[in-house]
């Protein structure tokens, strides 16, 4: 039987504090692990958005949307990577119901 695939959107942000090249290099890096598992339907890069409270003392970060269609057990992989991944300060990946 084949596997399903399931629909799921990914919002991380990137610390600024390493500066504009390092930013678009962890974008550039998980658009490409993302693409290389998944079938992306839509990137928006929302770029530099204040946040609503401090997060480890800073006030804004770079935001950058996806929404991708993968088999149920890349979400998983998806979070491990952003948890051990320097230079990303929060993330939230969402299954969709169809």
């Amino acid at each position: 039987m084949p596997k399903v695939k399931g629909k799921y959107e990914t919002i991380f942000i990137a610390d600024l504090s390493i500066g504009e090249e390092a930013v678009a290099a962890l974008v550039e890096k998980f658009k490409s692990l993302i693409e290389a598992n998944a079938t992306i339907e839509k990137v928006e890069d929302w770029g530099k958005r204040k946040f609503a409270y401090l997060i480890n003392d800073l006030s804004e970060g770079y935001y950058t949307y996806i929404s991708f269609e993968s088999a149920p057990d890349f979400p998983a992989e998806l979070d491990r990577m952003y948890k051990i991944t320097d230079g990303i300060m929060r993330s939230l990946i969402v299954a969709l119901d169809d």
